[in-house]
């Protein structure tokens, strides 16, 4: 059986082909499997269940695959977004440093986030009043509120907002300020709608006006590998670091994206706790476990390999509109005949 592509995305599902070897080895190959291109030579592979949906909105091509690794898996754009077995990692390290680093994180704004993921882990925090989630996409929001159960209580709870509408149109219309402002936006991919939220111009015009005194703004920021953190996330940081006086990008494993992952948490003011301090305050602000993240995690994460090091401190791009450097794919109806940057 060749591919079955999904419409516009990188990856592909392959049914029962030859399975090589013999006797078990031969059963236990033959099942349908998911491919992503990782990077031009490089992919990706995975056993599945089954497709649970596929399908393609205004902005973006959908997927929900139940894969044999890791459990249900959110695909957009070709690009493996979240997947339910390891989710967790992802969430706690983009949401809880920030909110753990500010005095009293009250106000939240989500760009993004459309799965729920985020908000849940914001609305754990006792200190949250109001949570402010911003997604353009509004067939993805409803197609995550019927599939993922693990964040109906969060969709559900008074304290958040839902808002359909581009993230920087939101932002500039409205007059509150937010304690944080939290990017978890799709990477930076040709075509797709959310290159632009990287952008100098963008954190410098929109963000930063609307963080309130003492506020944080953290962004997802793409691959950290030794190799592949030159894609995006050596960009974004040496980008905000133009923005925000004080720059903090940190990094962790997250297995079903095959990478290391970034992100990057920028303020005008100091962001530094000790490993025991942090866990002072996620004891006494934070409803539940983590899973992931508590003081000396975060510390590993924030502190890069030697060769990522470097290369941050050498990296001089700056993003901008007319010098966007994108990960490796195609957005949904994008010209997959363009070169990348």
């Amino acid at each position: 059986m060749g591919d079955i592509s999904f419409p516009n995305g990188n990856g592909k599902v392959h049914g029962n082909g030859n399975g090589h070897g013999n006797g078990n080895s031969y059963s236990q190959r033959k099942s349908c499997w998911y491919e992503e291109e990782i990077e031009e030579n490089l992919r990706w592979c995975f056993a599945l269940n089954s497709i649970l949906h596929t399908g393609a909105t205004q902005f973006q091509d959908i997927q929900l695959l139940d894969t044999k690794p890791f459990g249900k898996a959110l695909v957009i754009d070709g690009k493996l977004q979240s997947a339910e077995i390891d989710e967790f990692i992802y969430h706690e390290s983009l949401v809880h440093p920030p909110l753990l680093h500010h005095s009293n994180p009250k106000t939240i704004f989500i760009m993004g986030g459309g799965e729920g993921s985020t908000a849940r882990e914001l609305l754990r925090h006792k200190s949250v009043t109001k949570v402010v989630m911003c997604d353009i996409d509004e067939e993805v929001v409803e197609f995550c509120k019927s599939y993922l159960s693990v964040n109906t209580k969060a969709f559900c709870d008074p304290r958040l907002e839902l808002i359909i509408n581009d993230a920087r149109a939101e932002l500039v219309k409205r007059e509150e300020k937010y304690d944080v402002i939290i990017g978890d936006l799709a990477d930076p991919i040709e075509g797709g709608p959310c290159y632009q939220l990287y952008t100098k111009t963008f954190y410098e015009l929109t963000v930063k006006p609307k963080l309130a005194e003492g506020g944080i703004f953290v962004t997802q920021a793409g691959p950290a590998g030794v190799f592949s953190h030159t894609e995006v996330f050596s960009c974004i940081f040496n980008t905000l670091k133009q923005v925000f006086k004080y720059v903090v990008p940190y990094s962790a494993h997250i297995p079903s994206y095959a990478d290391i992952w970034g992100w990057v948490m920028a303020s005008d003011y100091p962001i530094t706790l000790s490993p025991d301090e942090l866990d002072l305050r996620m004891k006494q602000r934070i409803n539940g476990e983590n899973r992931y993240l508590d003081g000396k995690t975060f510390v590993s994460a924030s502190t890069l390999s030697k060769a990522v090091r470097k290369s941050l401190d050498e990296e001089t791009h700056v993003y901008t509109e007319d010098s966007a450097r994108f990960i490796y794919g195609h957005g949904h109806g994008s010209d997959h005949n363009h070169n990348h940057n």
